[in-house]
């Protein structure tokens, strides 16, 4: 087994390196491990594995929630974000610097996707932060960070590949979710505050807002908010399925951008294109990745890596701090999606030998998905916020580091108290 496993790790490892896509290496390691290590008929496991995945009803719910996304992105909808959102944050130590964190919690609800919200929170928020004077690194620091909410805060892409590949509700780790992605929100808050007190900086901007201004901030959230407001209560009401959610807000995206006049057939175009691409992405790692799970249960590693952990007589509490940093290390050369699919097979039936929650630990993967986004050099939002700012990678890695310590806190939580996660699921 041990050659087996040194191979196909080798096997996959060279693909990489040798520039193959990601979705493309998994289905090739997978083959030559049935191809070498067993006697099967290859091209039909791969064909009806492909045609389970691509035919999943599930993951219909991916495109629609990516064009939601593309299309607010396209529309003024997310620019009067920070409008709307400026007047009611001037209470708080380092002022607007919080718009970073409400506006990309907000966004999250709509979007599922964190470099969509990287993207389209700091295209709007950064340049005035500057030209009002706000601490760079701090702002730099804060949108980075809390653009990984769009993770957590359903609906979330992750959630739907883990739903689909774990075999675990899709709607019950949306409102798993819920909680531990207030917490980070509040967290990443309070981390604004502490480090705009400790810079002097909790007071710049020196903006004043009245009480007409706040009525006026009401009216420019009020579409955003009430697309929010359509997708909680067709999920959580039992109206709609995540698929039925997902169609609800594309539509309510739409009809907006008509009432507001920004549709048009090149938004439109626009958005459906790269809808397409994105799509086509997580389509292929999540076909490869579920062909190789296929695979892995052919060749027996889950119940190998099943036998590892009872005979190491790891405690629960171990095991998860061994994944911990196996997932910090694959942060540093994986994105977050692939982490899900190449390692889930392997280490979902460890973390279910041990005692877990599989819905506790979909969300524990969601969070060291988060830390990926923020680990240089693959960190993808770190390169999203470079191409808005053009600062060298070293200044936005340095000035991540605070707000990654946030999630290393949440983690530790959620570790702690399994039912900041499990208890709301289990109450609705």
């Amino acid at each position: 087994m041990t050659i087996l496993i040194s191979t196909l790790v080798g096997v996959f490892l060279v693909l990489l390196a040798s520039g193959v896509w990601i979705g493309l290496s998994m289905m090739a390691t997978g083959i030559v491990g049935l191809g070498v290590f067993r006697d099967l008929p290859v091209d039909k496991i791969l064909g009806q594995s492909l045609f389970n995945t691509v035919s999943s009803t599930e993951l219909l719910a991916l495109p629609l929630f990516i064009l939601m996304a593309e299309m607010l992105f396209r529309t003024r909808l997310s620019e009067n974000m920070f409008s709307g959102l400026a007047p009611w944050t001037t209470h708080l130590p380092g002022r607007l610097l919080h718009i970073n964190i409400v506006a990309s919690t907000l966004f999250a609800a709509v979007s599922g996707s964190s470099a969509a919200t990287t993207a389209t929170v700091g295209r709007i928020t950064l340049s005035e932060l500057d030209k009002r004077g706000y601490d760079r690194d701090i702002a730099i620091g804060s949108l980075a960070g809390a653009s990984t909410i769009g993770f957590l805060i359903p609906p979330s892409l992750p959630m739907i590949i883990y739903g689909v590949l774990a075999e675990v509700s899709i709607l019950q780790l949306f409102i798993a979710g819920i909680i531990p992605g207030l917490l980070l929100a509040f967290g990443f808050s309070l981390m604004t505050m502490a480090l705009s007190i400790y810079r002097g900086t909790s007071k710049a901007g020196g903006e004043t807002y009245t009480r007409q201004d706040r009525i006026q901030s009401i009216r420019d959230l009020g579409p955003i908010t009430a697309l929010i407001m359509l997708l909680i209560i067709g999920l959580y009401s039992g109206f709609a399925s995540p698929t039925e959610a997902a169609a609800l807000g594309v539509a309510g995206v739409m009809a907006l951008a008509a009432f507001s006049g920004d549709m048009s057939f090149a938004t439109l175009r626009a958005a459906a294109v790269s809808t397409v691409y994105t799509s086509s992405m997580l389509a292929l790692i999540t076909s490869g990745g579920a062909f190789l799970s296929v695979a892995f249960n052919y060749l027996g590693i889950p119940t190998f890596v099943v036998g590892f952990v009872t005979d190491a007589n790891l405690s629960p509490v171990g095991i998860v701090l061994v994944l911990l940093v196996l997932y910090l290390f694959l942060g540093c050369i994986l994105d977050g999606m692939s982490m899900i699919v190449v390692t889930l097979p392997i280490t979902l039936p460890a973390i279910l030998i041990a005692g877990w929650d599989p819905l506790w630990f979909g969300i524990f993967l969601v969070v060291t998905i988060e830390m990926a986004q923020l680990t240089p050099p693959v960190g993808f939002n770190l390169f999203v916020i470079q191409g808005i700012t053009k600062e060298p990678m070293m200044r936005i890695a340095k000035s991540v580091v605070p707000y990654f310590g946030v999630l290393l806190v949440l983690m530790a939580l959620l570790i702690a108290v399994p039912d900041i996660v499990l208890w709301l699921p289990s109450k609705l």
